[in-house]
């Protein structure tokens, strides 16, 4: 892979927000080739992940990075070591070389592992198609409720409105047309011929408002209907069962 030495810098001491950063400490091996034997020392750096690019700085103030690891075909794992708190970045090729880091504590081993663990694109790729997958299975789900009727909460809805229909439908009021032209509520509870009645709960309830009034022929009031009117326009225009006024009055 090849990068921009100068885009590379410029990206890693940018005002872009870091995904982690930290001091940690990495391992390097000396070999002397003349004498058969390898030393091991660790050097303090200032490590600063942004996406899948780990840069590390010879001091936190330091202009440019001395070193950069893409976080790509590796894998994080804790490691045995001399030092406490190891883990190193091991790549899926053959003979790459490994980083071995070293952490102040437990707790920020375990968020360095964390972080670098879900840096590469990889990861990343993997979550994409998890939350495809849940999206595509909520999308059906609902799909599927939006089919299906709801049986049980309409048939709780309607009883519950055909609970409530008999609280709200008025009382069933007759009235009869009295000669002064006011009327006697006669549903239940009510005194005939009085302008209140006393409902269930023991108070006074308002009479009804009165009917329209119709004009009375002369031969209505005889009791005789009129010519060309049939004894059923004779009745009560609001109980059509109550007889015509000229006969309750007589």
């Amino acid at each position: 892979m090849k990068l921009n030495e100068r885009s590379v810098a410029h990206y890693a001491t940018c005002n872009s927000p870091a995904d982690h950063a930290g001091f940690l400490r990495k391992r390097v091996e000396r070999h002397h080739h003349h004498v058969h034997h390898h030393g091991t020392s660790y050097q303090r750096r200032w490590f600063v992940l942004k996406g899948n690019l780990l840069f590390y700085f010879e001091e936190r103030e330091s202009r440019e990075p001395i070193g950069l690891v893409v976080l790509e075909g590796c894998t994080v794992e804790l490691c045995e070591a001399a030092e406490e708190f190891a883990f190193a970045i091991r790549f899926d090729d053959a003979g790459a070389r490994a980083y071995v880091l070293v952490a102040d504590g437990q707790a920020a081993m375990e968020a360095w592992v964390k972080a670098l663990s879900r840096a590469s694109f990889d990861y990343m790729r993997l979550v994409v198609r998890e939350l495809e997958k849940q999206l595509e299975d909520a999308c059906k789900s609902l799909a599927a409720c939006r089919k299906s009727p709801r049986r049980s909460s309409s048939s709780s809805s309607g009883r519950k409105r055909h609970l409530s229909i008999p609280a709200l439908q008025p009382l069933q009021e007759n009235f009869t047309t009295l000669e002064n032209g006011y009327s006697t509520w006669s549903s239940g509870g009510c005194v005939a011929g009085g302008a209140t009645c006393t409902d269930p709960d023991g108070g006074q309830m308002k009479p009804p408002p009165l009917p329209p009034r119709r004009r009375l022929t002369a031969s209505s009031v005889t009791g005789s209907p009129a010519p060309g009117l049939s004894p059923a326009t004779l009745e009560s225009p609001v109980s059509p069962e109550t007889i015509c006024f000229s006969k309750l009055h007589n």
